[in-house]
């Protein structure tokens, strides 16, 4: 989270580093460039000043000795040019040869016989190879003789500017090294307590009441918030326990005289006759007696495994050894065949309370509940990365599903979309035994770790009127830890 907190600090930072150096780079580096313009404009002064008097005169040999030693010295041409635009002075071969790769040259000349000086050239910028074109008259309005020429070359000036440039850029990146060595600890401390609460969030999503904040590290803001937090999550457990050991009290405190109930309900039988109205009332209470104890199984059983909240790793296959020889035979017993098609190797997160007890509820409900012939056990991996695939357990970021399909009776699409709820029963089922909270509990143990019950259309049932049911559990794929084989297991089922 402090990564994305540098990413919004830093740009801003070179922004407003870049909006003071680049006017600064600039004026250092026209600086620099007018500091050899005056130079060079010294130099074509003196220059000219010499020329007037030795063209007056006609003693021209001490200057152009001077010309010479001076582009000997320094490695700028400079040469005196007539009105024609012939030099007289100076090294002509060298003036010669720079003059021609410099296409400004003529009209820098042209200003300086009609007796103007040259400005300073506006190209300091290091990647620009011009040079720099530097004229003086001889002589003084209608009276100019000639005009001092110097063709100065800029590469050190560049050079210079470079430096300069690097120097500033080295400057600029030091409070940008500062504010990052600064902000990393300090956006670190906080946002630690944000981290955490994050962290507090997921786990409380996966189950895990008992989760705190810690509320004494960072900024007071959020000290407060994580005290805050952690009100409100003791607020929420201790209701949940109220709730949970509500459920678990009143299961067990109504057990005992609902079977006191029952016995003395079963006690009158003796005294009933063999047929009539009393014996049918009694047949219904028991039955109901009945009922009323298998519910108060169901809400105890759902009190203890809503109160393990915490989903784990495990393979299917193992999960799978321990349930479908039984399977087998219950649905033997019922004349029923079972059908297992599940790749080996798969490893997913296991709900809260077991896998093995969810599958085993779906199982039951085929059983119980379809008049089905064939149940199919099935199970597959939907990835959600590349490289994916049935199968491959280790792929990041995929499901797997398992559907429990039979060719039974079936649900239509407007029952499927209560049958969740809790007791809530099809109308065909009212005089099969149950309570209504098994699918409802499986869905709250499956959304728990992170994973989806799904109800849809099951197998085609034989004589073609329909699809049969399936509960289809989609959990999040665990990674596989590597072992010394490097393979899975093959399935044996």
């Amino acid at each position: 989270m402090h990564r994305r907190l540098l990413v919004v600090l830093v740009p801003l930072a070179v922004l407003l580093v870049a909006a003071l150096g680049v006017p600064l780079s600039v004026t250092v580096a026209e600086r620099e460039m007018q500091e050899t313009y005056v130079d060079r404009l010294n130099d074509v002064g003196r220059f000219a000043s010499l020329a007037e008097t030795a063209l007056s005169t006609g003693r021209t040999a001490a200057l152009h000795q001077e010309l010479a030693h001076y582009h000997e010295l320094y490695g700028i041409p400079v040469a005196v040019i007539d009105t024609s635009g012939s030099a007289l002075l100076g090294p002509a071969g060298a003036y010669q040869k720079a003059a021609r790769a410099e296409p400004a040259l003529p009209r820098i000349v042209t200003a300086a016989l009609a007796g103007t000086r040259s400005e300073p050239s506006g190209e300091w910028a290091p990647w620009d190879d011009s040079a720099l074109v530097v004229a003086e008259p001889v002589g003084r309005d209608s009276e100019v003789v000639g005009a001092v020429v110097t063709i100065s070359d800029l590469s050190k000036t560049r050079h210079r500017i470079l430096v300069r440039w690097a120097q500033l850029t080295g400057l600029g990146l030091l409070p940008l090294i500062a504010l990052v060595a600064v902000a990393w600890p300090v956006s670190a401390w906080v946002l630690r307590p944000v981290r955490e609460l994050d962290a507090a969030s997921s786990r409380i999503s996966q189950g895990d009441l008992t989760i705190r904040a810690d509320a004494a590290a960072g900024p007071v803001e959020l000290r407060r918030l994580a005290e805050s937090f952690n009100t409100m999550m003791d607020a929420v457990e201790n209701a949940v326990q109220r709730q949970r050991a509500f459920v678990s009290d009143a299961s067990h405190q109504l057990r005992n005289p609902l079977t006191s109930l029952r016995l003395a309900v079963e006690s009158l039988e003796p005294h009933l006759r063999t047929v009539g109205d009393g014996r049918l009332a009694y047949e219904v209470a028991v039955d109901e007696l009945k009922a009323m104890q298998r519910m108060l199984n169901s809400l105890q059983a759902s009190a203890r495994m809503e109160s393990i909240r915490t989903a784990s790793p495990v393979d299917l296959d193992a999960v799978l050894a321990t349930r479908v020889d039984r399977w087998r035979a219950l649905t033997a017993t019922a004349g029923q065949t079972l059908a297992v098609d599940v790749p080996p190797g798969l490893r997913l997160l296991e709900p809260p309370g077991g896998l093995g007890s969810i599958l085993d509820e779906l199982i039951s409900n085929a059983l119980r509940l379809s008049d089905a012939q064939v149940v199919e056990v099935t199970a597959r991996v939907v990835p959600g990365g590349a490289g994916a695939g049935p199968g491959n357990a280790s792929a990041a970021g995929g499901v797997v599903t398992i559907a429990v399909r039979d060719d039974g009776q079936g649900l239509d699409a407007s029952e499927r979309a209560q049958a969740l709820r809790r007791f809530w029963r099809s109308p065909r089922h009212q005089n099969v035994p149950g309570t209504g909270l098994g699918l409802a509990i499986c869905a709250d143990l499956v959304g728990a770790a992170g994973g989806e019950l799904r109800l849809e259309e099951g197998l085609p049932r034989p004589d073609g009127s329909g699809h049969g049911f399936a509960a289809v559990v989609a959990l999040p794929v665990a990674p596989r830890v590597a072992s010394s084989s490097g393979a899975p297991a093959p399935s044996q089922f």
